[in-house]
């Protein structure tokens, strides 16, 4: 037969991977698809595919699956593993299950590690295997963390995960492999633009392939496991439940001054998904700007506790679908509306405005700055004297903070002004922000940065 359509759909923000399979007539498979389904779509509609089958490879942490909304609207038959216990229909599958999808076979591999109850799928054409769609076991470079499940399950699941490795590396080196997890994702995936990759190619170049042994493998992957969002600890039960499918295109409701100043009053976090000038340059007090951009999403989940009321704060022309969709593909349906007439209107109403000052090159001190990305990144190079603590943990250590005026920065600024109103929801009044990253610094200043070791 013809060579068999797989098409990826990338969501840049979480560094994941869905894909559709084009079964032949007129039908297709989708693996591992976010709640958010607009790029799905769109990309069945360029093929011409109907969604016939919903495969999930795992109890997802990052995204909530949007297996149950083509299900519901599209009579997509779900795929998943048994293990997982799923409490909505579904097809469960356990190792070495097959599925008939029309001429084409999807085999079912048990492959823990990620998760208990994870599942890689072999496309098989009779007996030739058109590709494995790994989820989070095999990925380009790396293999997934396994620290998702609590700390006493962390070391066994790693030692799973080798097993499963070894397993998919049983198949032939020209096999294409299809993981979820690329760079981007949380779930320690390395950087780097590919997105697939063959089992030969993993076998040849893979780092965590080349150790020794299971104990040296356990070693060397539990090493390199760095921070997660804490909302990854709570969407596999979500998922494991089963999100709930939306009837209609949500939207945000219109508020007046009052109503937002009410809904403060009662608990509610006013989400500035302003650019980083606008932000700066006059916000309502105890709001938390996290600009809208592809990592939307992944701040507001480390940052916002679950279920609080969020009222959104936008300038002209930004994409209110956006700011919905990157929530709800995450679990954070309490989206109360947003603010009418962004800040002028606020400012109209005789409401207080905050600003915090962007700062030049020039004028910091580089002991004064904290540098807020991950540590990977700090270590790479950093201004001289800069503290980091990463964003995530910000919140938790903003009281520990001494120094006047603090200044924050990151790789651009967005993180930066994140960490900004995170330090003055905290009550520091003297936060400035150093726009950019090290290397403007450094060809701004003509001075070196600093690499930790």
């Amino acid at each position: 037969m013809a060579a068999t359509l797989i098409v990826p759909v990338v969501d840049e923000g979480l560094g994941n991977s869905a894909y559709l399979v084009d079964l032949g007539d007129g039908r297709a498979l989708a693996v591992d698809v976010p709640r958010d389904l607009r790029a799905v779509r769109a990309a069945a509609r360029r093929h011409g595919l109907t969604v016939a089958f919903a495969a999930d490879t795992h109890l997802h942490a990052d995204f909530l699956s949007g297996a149950l909304q083509l299900a519901g609207e599209d009579g997509a038959q779900i795929l998943a593993s048994a293990a997982g216990c799923r409490a909505f229909g579904h097809r469960s599958l356990a190792d070495g299950d097959e599925v008939d999808l029309g001429g084409l076979t999807l085999r079912a591999w048990a492959t823990p590690g990620h998760t208990a109850e994870h599942l890689a799928y072999l496309l098989l054409d009779g007996r030739q295997v058109l590709g494995v769609f790994t989820g989070g076991s095999l990925l380009v470079g790396a293999a997934a963390r396994t620290d998702l499940s609590g700390p006493e399950e962390t070391e066994p699941l790693a030692r799973s995960q080798y097993a499963s490795l070894h397993r998919l590396l049983t198949m032939p080196e020209a096999t294409p492999v299809y993981p979820t997890h690329g760079a981007g994702s949380f779930c320690s995936a390395p950087p780097g633009a590919d997105r697939t990759t063959t089992i030969g190619r993993e076998k040849a170049a893979n780092p965590l392939l080349a150790v020794g042994d299971e104990d040296a493998f356990v070693k060397a992957l539990l090493a390199s496991l760095g921070t997660f969002p804490p909302y990854f600890l709570r969407l596999p039960e979500e998922n494991r439940r089963g999100p709930a499918i939306l009837a209609t295109a949500p939207a945000l409701a219109p508020l007046t001054t009052g109503q937002v100043r009410a809904l403060q009053d009662e608990g509610g976090q006013v989400i500035d998904v302003r650019p980083v000038p606008d932000y700066a340059a006059g916000h309502i007090p105890g709001s938390l700007a996290i600009p809208l951009r592809e990592a939307f999403a992944t701040w507001l989940g480390w940052l916002i506790p679950d279920p609080t009321p969020l009222i959104i704060v936008a300038g002209p022309g930004q994409a209110l679908s956006e700011v919905i969709w990157q929530a709800l593909k995450i679990g954070y349906d309490n989206l109360a509306g947003t603010l009418t007439g962004d800040m002028p209107t606020w400012q109209a109403a005789g409401y207080p405005a905050a600003a915090i000052p962007l700062l030049t090159p020039g004028q910091v001190e580089p002991a004064a700055v904290i540098d807020v990305r991950q540590s990977g990144e700090y270590a790479g190079g950093h201004l001289p004297g800069a503290r980091n603590i990463e964003l995530g943990a910000l919140t938790s250590q903003a009281a520990n903070i001494k120094g006047r005026p603090v200044v924050v920065m990151c790789g651009h600024g967005e993180r930066a002004a994140t960490a900004a109103s995170v330090l003055e929801r905290a009550g520091h009044t003297a936060i400035a922000v150093l726009p950019g990253g090290p290397p403007d610094w450094a060809d701004a200043t003509g001075r070196t940065l600093q690499v930790t070791a």
